[in-house]
């Protein structure tokens, strides 16, 4: 690994740390992600593996960051995976910290790469301000961090209920589904797109908020409900307005967001439904 110089560490993916670092043969910045692989596993983690596989599969996105190259590195007989990315100097959570307009423009980005992903069979599962990288410069938004993901298939396979940041954890996981699909990844953006709107901190309390904000769901909303493993009774809330809890985005947006925040899944609108919601037909599209 002499060809990358270390300069910091900028953060810690789901299976790894990150480095900002230079590359000494182009000079350019470039982003590694370090995985340790423990000598009595069985080689390379699959988690790692998996990302690998995704990102090759998503490579021709404009919307996905760029897997440059991979290396294995072993030093005193201790094995190491580095995944080098291509180096954006920002995220949307920087963003948004540090301003408010713009954000629509990086919405129907996202929505873009979403769309892109699940045409092309992948589920991010941990969409969060914090991966989705920024290139202020380029006016570029790309989506990182796929240690996550999975290729999903019909019919649907079980997977882990232990997924996405907790404000952005869809209700169909928060309440022990093992069968779930795309949608998971809507409801994350509807909380992109209205955040922050449910800040638990714990899964309950995640319910807790959702259910006082959209009101408690039933089976005549969401079928099936009941039959969820961690389904019980809870206090009987009302729906709350969304133009009165997220005034800023106009009705067209209030009515964007109704559609990602779904109860049942399959009402959900799709990312590619979401690219032609009015909510973006102001945008100058030729920035997209």
């Amino acid at each position: 690994m002499e060809r990358y110089q270390k300069l910091e560490k900028i953060g810690e993916g789901t299976y790894g740390k990150v480095y900002k670092a230079r590359d000494a043969l182009s000079g350019r910045l470039v982003a590694l992600k370090s995985t340790q692989i423990d000598r009595e596993d069985k080689g390379v983690p699959s988690t790692a593996l998996r990302e690998i596989s995704l990102l090759q599969t998503l490579s021709d996105s404009a919307y996905v960051v760029r897997l440059l190259s991979v290396e294995l590195v072993v030093r005193n007989s201790r094995p190491r995976l580095y995944l080098v990315f291509e180096y954006l100097d920002s995220d949307l959570k920087k963003f948004i910290d540090e301003q408010s307009s713009g954000i629509p423009l990086s919405d129907i980005k996202l929505c873009k790469g979403i769309a892109y992903c699940h045409g092309h069979g992948v589920m991010h599962r941990d969409l969060k301000p914090q991966n989705l990288l920024l290139d202020n410069k380029n006016r570029l938004l790309k989506i990182a961090d796929f240690g996550l993901s999975r290729a999903f298939s019909i019919p649907l396979k079980n997977y882990t209920h232990e997924v996405v940041s907790l404000c952005y954890r869809a209700p169909e996981v928060l309440l022990g589904a093992t069968h779930y699909s795309t949608p998971v990844d809507i409801w994350s953006i509807g909380c992109i797109f209205g955040f922050p709107l449910f800040p638990g901190d714990s899964e309950l309390q995640q319910l807790l908020h959702i259910f006082r904000l959209l009101g408690t769901p039933d089976e005549n909303v969401w079928p099936g409900i009941s039959k969820l493993r961690d389904w019980h009774e809870y206090p009987r809330w009302k729906p709350q307005k969304l133009s009165e809890i997220v005034p800023d985005i106009g009705m067209d947006g209030v009515d964007l967001l109704s559609k990602m925040l779904q109860y049942d899944p399959p009402k959900r609108i799709t990312a590619k439904e979401a690219l032609e919601h009015p909510f973006f037909d102001d945008l100058d599209k030729s920035q997209v």
